[in-house]
């Protein structure tokens, strides 16, 4: 039996967008990719499992529908019905919409029991992935009586005459308007009229505080954009971390820049709390890990991770300056770092003075035609330039190091929550060619 194409969407940290459509196109074979910003539309016929295993997406949703703007009056109470009868002149795709997300619901549920069955000794040791697995099946579950709420007014008025009645979908609206709309129509009060259309249209019932189903909706200037929640909690939230340090996203991505093979040695030299590690030893079974950090209590961090993601195996973690690394020459496949921000690391002006040996070090451990992936602030980053094209002073670097030099390939712009950071690869050539 052929599966069934389910159209998706999910969002993206500002700048993530790319790395969440390659990662789609790769894992889940696709189709029908679209980017919009901070989201990535998609069909895959690949199992709800497979979809919300997605490292670079924050949420997902079930695409309900996806359209261009109407343009709307300036009369609030024209704009009301407008608006209820483009988003839910179709009842039946929202009928349609709501069995797929019920069967995708019993799916999520029955992938968290076999969990539970197959890994009571590993759960055993990961009581915070326990705990949040437990939430997602009360927030997911439905029950024979709950999904015999998703169906039309004609079938609940003929199951109402069948077993008495039954109760309706609770649901809650989230919405959030842009641009022209907003002028007519506040985010809470395009939210409160879909609300009651739906009521009205479906039977449904509005539940603000526990609701069974979230609906997501996007108005703006250039889309329209309606979609079902998925899973209670972001796909960011990485169960497998007891400890945060740079975002799980950000991270991954990062990982997914330095090209890591079968038998890679990869090193992080300012591991923290070991983010990016887990996130690459996670994604790449078959490579080993160094991290370094000088830090007691950030090593403490990230043995901790380590330990909580069963990776004790495949990272190994020791205390060094990552301006003196106790390895060998050209002994790593790839570096990857994100380097600290001023604050972590004493002072702006430290990580600026520091920059150019912190640097050298790492292209002197990186072999030719190793990859480094640096995430830097902006400012840092024409520091780092302008290292680069000028060079350290032969007097500090050994011969074999002089005939080597960083290529810079590509710069993503990512936001870091409050600011935004710069992802940069580079790699190590030889006698000005790339030796790989």
């Amino acid at each position: 039996m052929e599966k069934e194409n389910v159209r998706y969407y999910c969002t993206a940290g500002n700048g993530m967008e790319s790395f969440l459509i390659d990662e789609v196109k790769k894992k889940l074979k696709a189709e029908d990719v679209c980017r919009v910003p901070g989201k990535v539309v998609f069909s895959t016929s690949e199992s709800i499992q497979r979809v919300t295993e997605l490292k670079s997406a924050e949420r997902l949703f079930l695409l309900l529908k996806h359209d261009t703007p109407l343009n709307l009056c300036a009369k609030p109470g024209q704009a009301s019905n407008l608006l209820q009868s483009r988003l839910l002149g179709d009842i039946d795709s929202w009928t349609k919409a709501a069995a797929t997300w019920s069967r995708l619901q019993e799916e999520l549920v029955d992938r968290v029991q076999k969990v539970d069955k197959r890994g009571k000794e590993r759960i055993e040791k990961k009581r915070k992935r326990e705990n949040e697995e437990e939430e997602e099946r009360k927030r997911a579950s439905l029950d024979e009586k709950d999904r015999k709420r998703i169906k039309s007014p004609q079938d609940v008025e003929e199951t109402e005459d069948n077993d008495g009645g039954t109760d309706p979908v609770s649901f809650r609206i989230n919405c959030k308007c842009t641009g022209p709309l907003a002028r007519c129509l506040s985010s809470q009060e395009a939210g409160r009229v879909i609300g009651v259309g739906v009521s009205r249209s479906l039977g449904w019932k509005s539940d603000l505080k526990n609701p069974q189903m979230e609906i997501n909706v996007n108005l703006s200037d250039d889309q329209w954009i309606l979609g079902m929640q998925l899973t209670r909690l972001p796909l960011a939230n990485r169960s497998y971390l007891i400890n945060t340090g740079v975002r799980s996203t950000v991270a991954w991505a990062m990982a997914s820049l330095a090209h890591i093979q079968p038998g890679f040695c990869v090193l992080d030299p300012m591991c923290g709390v070991g983010t990016v590690l887990v996130e690459a030893a996670l994604e790449h079974q078959d490579a080993c890990f160094l991290g370094a950090d000088i830090d007691d209590g950030q090593l403490q961090k990230a043995n901790q991770n380590v330990a909580h993601a069963a990776l004790g195996k495949q990272i190994q973690l020791f205390k060094a300056s990552c301006m003196a690394l106790p390895l060998p020459s050209a002994s790593v496949d790839a570096v990857i770092c994100d380097l600290p921000f001023g604050r972590k690391f004493g002072t702006k002006q430290h990580m600026t003075i520091h920059l150019p040996l912190i640097i050298t070090e790492m292209q002197r451990v990186l072999r030719p035609g190793g990859f480094l992936v640096l995430l830097l602030t902006p400012q840092l980053s024409v520091h780092l330039k302008k290292h680069l094209s000028t060079g350290t002073p032969a007097q500090e670097l050994d011969t074999e190091l002089q005939c080597n030099t960083l290529e810079h390939q590509a710069t993503f712009r990512v936001s870091l929550g409050a600011i935004d950071g710069l992802i940069q690869k580079y790699v190590r050539e030889k006698n000005g060619k790339n030796s790989t």
